[in-house]
C-alpha cells in the first residue's frame, strides 16, 4: 500500500525535524506550503493542515507566516496556537497579489480562528 502524497510530506518533515532535534534544536516548525505545517518538540508532535483556499500568488507567504508567528508569540499564545495563527496568516496572504498589499488584516485572520 503506497502513501498518499500528503502523508509523504508529513513523514519527510518528521524525519527532518527529528534530525534537527537530535542536533539540539528544541522546537521545530516546518512549513509545508499547501500541505500545512509540521511541529515537533519534546512535548508534542502535530501536523496542522493548510486552509482550503484559492491560491493567487505565493510571494511573501513565508514572510507572512513568520510575522504571524512572531505576533502570536508576542501576544502570549503557546507555540501550537501561534503556529495555527501563522498558518492562517500565510494562507490568507496567498489569496492576493503582491507582498505588503497581500498581508491580511486582523479581522480577516479572526474569521478563521
Amino acid at each position: 500500500m503506497s502513501q498518499s502524497p500528503e502523508s509523504k510530506f508529513v513523514e519527510d518533515a518528521k524525519k527532518a525535524a527529528n534530525f534537527l532535534r537530535d542536533k539540539g534544536v528544541k522546537t521545530i516548525i516546518i512549513t509545508l506550503g499547501e500541505k500545512g505545517v509540521y511541529l515537533l518538540n519534546d512535548s508534542f508532535e502535530q501536523h496542522i493542515e493548510a486552509l482550503n483556499i484559492d491560491v493567487i500568488d505565493t510571494t511573501g507567504a513565508g514572510d507572512a507566516y513568520n510575522g504571524g508567528l512572531a505576533a502570536a508569540l508576542a501576544e502570549g499564545k503557546d507555540i501550537v496556537e501561534a503556529a495555527k495563527f501563522a498558518n492562517i496568516v500565510g494562507a490568507l496572504c496567498v489569496t492576493k497579489i503582491g507582498t505588503a498589499p497581500a498581508m491580511p488584516f486582523r479581522k480577516e485572520i479572526n474569521k478563521y480562528l
